[in-house]
């Protein structure tokens, strides 16, 4: 019997589904069911063929116990190792270089706070203050800014000149921060991808309360819905990752990517309503199905990104 398993945290709504609805199609040799953690030794595997993640991004613990059971044989859907090594900034390289989709002009910035353990010596390279005068000419007002990695929103600003922009920052502490382009869009699309083949663009509109943001319908042609499910498709095979978000803002009629680092996105009934839930809910349990189908004991039983592939073969090339 080969088990999937679900790991999650204060999510009510997607993990019991999915385990639900792939017990119910009654897969001869799978079944589902919650994880269940009692030790965690160095070398031994769960016992599960796959582990659907949706809990570690806030659980260190849960991140070094799925590569264990990653490196042990388990499918860990999103690949852990990828997942602890990416971040929001590195994603709009690649979208910018190999994958040729359009993001927001954004550069990185510094913590406004010292690491700790570290003192000013420790930043013996950095240029101070900043080149802020070209930053300022390349990003433009309004701007965003935003933490290079996590998610939910949080420490996001938007700012209207540099004087707000030094306010905010010093309430970021030692966040790594980015500044980004203000996309004034007439259109936005948040798609789920799953399994880096199926596809569902959601009309959606972030101005909006949350339980009425997928409220919407937005009048657009179906050539730009295709270039948006194309480039979805290129992102989420450029990284890697298996259950995955992607948000668009479509400015001018080009759709750029704002938001696509989201490997444990929201799945949750009440937010993204009824019709995207039975989506999400009946394509996770098939592609969870068809991993553990897929799965061999004690093998790397993981998916990478082409951009790791392409490394390791050394085929990769930026831009190309």
């Amino acid at each position: 019997m080969k088990k999937i398993g679900i790991l999650y945290g204060r999510e009510r709504s997607f993990p019991p589904a999915v385990i639900q609805r792939i017990n119910d199609k009654n897969v001869d040799g799978i079944r589902a069911e919650p994880v269940r953690i009692d030790k965690v030794g160095q070398g031994l595997n769960p016992g599960y063929a796959v582990i659907i993640d949706r809990i570690s991004q806030d659980v260190p613990f849960y991140r070094a116990m799925l590569k264990n059971a990653a490196a042990t044989g388990t499918a860990v859907i999103n690949n852990p190792f990828w997942w602890s090594a990416d971040e929001k900034f590195f994603n709009n390289v690649l979208a910018v270089g190999p994958a040729g989709v359009p993001v927001p002009k954004t550069v990185l910035l510094p913590s406004n706070d010292l690491p700790d353990d570290t003192s000013d010596e420790s930043f013996t390279n950095m240029g101070y203050p900043l080149d802020w005068q070209s930053i300022f000419n390349y990003i433009g007002w309004p701007a965003f800014m935003k933490p290079h990695a996590g998610g939910g929103w949080k420490s996001v600003y938007k700012l209207d000149n540099p004087d707000q922009l030094w306010k905010a920052h010093q309430e970021t502490g030692q966040l790594v921060m980015m500044l980004q382009e203000a996309i004034d869009f007439t259109s936005y699309f948040r798609c789920y991808c799953i399994g880096r083949k199926h596809v569902k663009i959601m009309h959606y509109e972030p101005r909006n309360e949350f339980l009425n943001r997928y409220k919407v319908h937005h009048d657009v042609s179906q050539e730009l819905l295709n270039t948006i499910h194309d480039y979805v498709l290129k992102l989420n095979n450029w990284l890697g990752y298996d259950f995955n978000t992607v948000e668009f803002a479509v400015r001018d009629g080009i759709p750029y990517a704002i938001d696509f680092c989201n490997p444990a996105p929201d799945a949750d009934k009440f937010s993204v309503g009824e019709e995207n839930f039975e989506w999400v809910i009946e394509t996770s349990a098939n592609y969870a199905i068809e991993r553990a189908q897929q799965q061999e004991p004690g093998r790397d039983n993981l998916t990478w990104g082409d951009y790791i592939r392409k490394a390791v073969d050394g085929s990769y090339a930026f831009g190309r």
